[in-house]
């Protein structure tokens, strides 16, 4: 809901508050950009303006709520409004809350939330708070009987009065919050058919690194059915970056599998493990990523164990980001559902058929190199190197 006339988005960032101002600035550029692609690439009609503290979008009236759901898809964006602009006069601001109320409240508590950043103002927010109170259960009184409500109104009437604007809003969209994509450097994301890895790219682009997908072809192990629900997930990512390259990195794997399940029993899902760092880190050198960022929570398999996690994660120089380390699965699955990259399995396809009868939950890394090839990780460098780029 907005009120009537309303032609411009207000956009809250949170953590970019907390940099120096010229970090903030250029943050400030990146979340900015960010937000012109995505209006682009949905066909929104918009122009945003650069504000120190809070970006604006103009956009039409019949357009705003469109506008608004795409600017709350933005990473550091805390959270959004769609608004009526008027001036800083207090006579305008209770004017237009007046009409607000006349074609917004028809019934139910209400309360009017002011904020005011210029202190300069001959007014301060407890007046607009109070004056614009009285203005808008005398606007409908007639009608039905006002309530307030301080605590948990049912409509809130939002005013923040900045240097030379005043803004009035309805609603508070929240964002994903984080920071600007961009921001960061990129990671190298594996990436599945699962519930978990796509998750864990979103979050970490949630905090600004670019992700660069990954996804190790596990042959026979794998299939057409696999692999497609990996891009399909990639591409829902897509959407939340359209400036972004995100094409997918396929990196052949059968063999190696192949080789896993005939050689060994025992410790086979964490030298796969292994071969999956050191791939990952092998195109991390061709592109240029600075970490690995995957979907493992701590103890969700029998691979994810910490010690294990310890044991496979030397297969690496490079850090390995996991987002969801304390997740519940309950948790991945509410995210993923809510990002829209939600699939029915839950469990990876193929990996399933990876797995041993008997698995190791307490490994140690000498006996755990003893067991697997010996050209493991040389085969995990091949294989990266041999990655083949494919359209999501």
């Amino acid at each position: 809901m907005h009120p009537p006339g309303a032609d411009t988005v207000l956009v809250r960032h949170g953590d970019v508050n907390t940099k120096s101002n010229t970090v903030k600035r250029y943050m400030e550029g990146l979340l900015v950009e960010n937000i012109e692609a995505l209006l682009a690439d949905r066909s929104i009609p918009g122009e945003v303006e650069r504000r120190w503290n809070r970006p604006l979008i103009h956009t039409r009236e019949d357009a705003i709520e469109d506008a608004t759901d795409a600017v709350t898809d933005a990473f550091g964006v805390v959270s959004a409004s769609p608004a009526l602009v008027v001036s800083t006069e207090k006579a305008r601001i209770i004017e237009a809350l007046e009409e607000t109320a006349r074609a917004c409240y028809n019934g139910g508590t209400f309360a009017v939330d002011a904020r005011r950043a210029d202190k300069t103002l001959p007014y301060d927010s407890e007046d607009i708070a109070r004056e614009g109170g009285t203005a808008i259960w005398e606007a409908v009184e007639d009608d039905f009987e006002p309530e307030v409500d301080l605590d948990d109104p049912d409509l809130t009437f939002g005013v923040e009065v900045r240097q030379d604007l005043t803004f009035i809003y309805l609603e508070t969209v929240p964002g994903p919050g984080g920071l600007p994509l961009g921001s960061q450097e990129p990671v190298i994301a594996l990436v599945s058919g699962g519930i978990d890895s796509p998750v864990a790219a979103y979050e970490m682009m949630r905090r600004g690194s670019p992700v660069v997908p990954a996804y190790v072809d596990l042959g026979d192990y794998g299939g057409i059915d696999h692999e497609a629900r990996a891009m399909e997930t990639v591409r829902i990512l897509s959407t939340y970056a359209p400036n972004f390259d995100m094409h997918v990195y396929r990196i052949p794997g059968g063999e190696t599998v192949e080789l896993l399940v005939n050689e060994m029993e025992q410790g086979r899902m964490l030298s796969l493990r292994r071969f999956f760092y050191r791939a990952a880190e092998t195109l991390a050198d061709r592109v240029n990523a600075n970490g690995i960022v995957t979907g493992e929570a701590a103890g969700q398999k029998s691979s994810q164990t910490v010690r294990n996690l310890g044991v496979t994660s030397r297969a690496t120089r490079l850090p390995i980001h996991r987002p969801l380390l304390t997740w519940d699965k309950a948790d991945i699955v509410a995210k993923a559902r809510e990002i829209g990259t939600f699939t029915d399995s839950t469990i990876d396809a193929g990996c399933n058929r990876v797995t041993p009868g008997r698995v190791e939950t307490n490994a140690r890394l000498e006996p755990l190199l003893a067991a697997e090839p010996g050209d493991l990780l040389e085969r995990a460098a091949a294989a990266a190197a041999d990655a083949t780029l494919v359209a999501p």
